[in-house]
C-alpha cells in the first residue's frame, strides 16, 4: 500500500502541512519536530513525490555534473569525487538527498548548452561544470547567459577546474593554476640545462590549452628562448595518447636534436614516450619527458612521469559540497588552486 503524506503526519503527530514544510525545507520548523518527521519518513519508507515537489519548490532533488569525457581520468576523478560528496552531504533521509547525474558532453559546446537547458527544465538544485572552457566568444556569451538564468532560478552553479565566466557572479569557481604549473615545469627543465624543448599542446580552442602553453612560454621568455623557435617546436593535438604519439613524431622531424618534450597532459605524455622509443631514443638518457595532471598511472609509467599534480579529487569533493550548500563559496566567488611539481624519473639533464 502506498504511504501518503497524511500517514507520515499521523506517525509524527503533526499536521500534513508541517511534514511538507520539513521535506521542502521552505519554512522554519523546530528541531525536535523535524526529527520526529524525518524518523517517521524513515520508518514508513515514505518517498517524496519528486515532480510534484519540484513544482511547489524552487528546485528539485537533481544535481547535474557536466564533463567532457567520463572515460578520461581527469574528468572521472572530479566527477566521482563530486558525486560522492553530494551523497555524503545529504541527511541520509528522504528530503535530504540529491540525485547526482553525470552528463557527458563529448567536448561538444552544443551538447553542453543542451544539458544545461534540460537541467534548467528539471529545476536542478545545482549544476557542477568541470574542465576547461571553449575559447569562443559566442559560446562563452551563451554559456554565461545560461548559467546566469540557472542561478537566478535558485540553482547553485559551481565551476570546477574551469576559469570563471565573465559576469557570472552567481557561480562559485574552483580554477586550477594551469599557467603557473606549466611555467614551473618548464623552469625545471631549463634548470637542468635543456634548451631544445618540444611542446605537445592540446586543442588550440580550449582555455586549459591556452593557459598551459602560456605558462610554458612564460618560462621560455624568461630564459630568452621565446619567439619563432618556440612556435616551431609546438604542435597542437587532442588530449589523447594517439595525439601525443603523432605530435612527437612531428617534433622529431622538425628538430631531431630535441632533448625534452613537454606534453599537454599525462595521457599525451604516454604517446610521446612511445614515439621516442620507436625512434630508438631512451627516456630520460636521450630525451626527457614531462606531463601534467598527475593522473593515477603517472607514477607507474616506465619511467615514472615528472608532472604537475592537480588535486582533482579534492577539488571534486569541494565542488560537491558547494553544490549542496555544505561549504561557503570562496571569497569573491573564485578560488585558484595551485598545482604541485612532481619530480620523477622521466626527466634528467640533457645529453652532452
Amino acid at each position: 500500500m502506498t504511504v501518503t503524506l497524511a500517514d507520515v503526519a499521523a506517525r509524527a503527530r503533526v499536521s500534513p502541512a508541517t511534514v511538507s514544510r520539513v521535506l521542502n525545507g521552505n519554512y522554519p520548523v523546530a528541531a525536535s519536530t523535524r526529527e520526529r518527521v524525518l524518523r517517521a519518513v524513515d520508518e514508513l519508507d515514505y518517498v517524496l513525490n519528486g515532480p510534484a515537489s519540484a513544482l511547489a519548490a524552487a528546485t528539485s532533488d537533481l544535481v547535474g555534473i557536466l564533463v567532457n569525457d567520463i572515460a578520461d581520468p581527469f574528468f572521472g576523478i572530479m566527477a566521482g569525487a563530486a558525486q560522492s560528496a553530494i551523497g555524503d552531504a545529504g541527511t541520509g533521509r528522504a528530503g535530504g538527498e540529491k540525485l547526482a547525474v553525470v552528463c557527458n558532453t563529448g567536448g561538444s559546446p552544443e551538447r553542453e548548452l543542451t544539458y544545461l537547458t534540460l537541467l534548467q527544465r528539471q529545476r536542478a538544485a545545482a549544476v557542477v561544470v568541470t574542465g576547461g572552457a571553449l575559447d569562443d566568444p559566442d559560446h562563452i556569451a551563451a554559456l554565461t547567459a545560461k548559467l546566469t538564468r540557472l542561478g537566478d532560478a535558485g540553482t547553485r552553479v559551481v565551476l570546477c577546474g574551469r576559469p570563471p565566466m565573465p559576469g557570472d557572479a552567481a557561480a562559485a569557481t574552483l580554477a586550477f593554476d594551469n599557467r603557473g604549473g606549466a611555467r614551473a615545469l618548464t623552469e625545471h627543465l631549463l634548470s637542468l640545462g635543456h634548451r631544445r624543448i618540444g611542446y605537445v599542446a592540446g586543442p588550440a580552442d580550449r582555455s586549459t590549452t591556452r593557459d598551459r602553453l602560456d605558462g610554458h612560454r612564460d618560462a621560455l621568455a624568461a630564459a630568452g628562448l621565446a619567439g619563432p623557435e618556440a612556435d616551431r617546436l609546438t604542435v597542437h593535438g587532442h588530449y589523447t595518447r594517439a595525439s601525443g604519439y603523432e605530435a612527437t613524431r612531428e617534433l622529431l622531424a622538425r628538430e631531431p636534436s630535441l632533448t625534452a618534450v613537454v606534453a599537454a597532459n599525462d595521457t599525451v605524455a604516454l604517446g610521446a614516450c612511445a614515439a621516442l622509443r620507436e625512434a630508438g631514443l631512451r627516456i630520460p638518457d636521450d630525451v626527457s619527458v614531462a606531463g601534467f595532471d598527475d593522473l593515477p598511472f603517472s607514477v607507474d609509467a616506465v619511467p615514472s612521469l615528472t608532472t604537475v599534480r592537480l588535486p582533482l579529487h579534492e577539488a571534486g569533493v569541494r565542488a560537491g559540497r558547494l553544490a549542496m550548500g555544505a561549504d561557503q563559496p570562496p571569497p569573491g566567488g573564485v578560488a585558484t588552486i595551485p598545482g604541485e611539481l612532481m619530480l620523477r624519473a622521466s626527466t634528467a639533464p640533457p645529453r652532452a
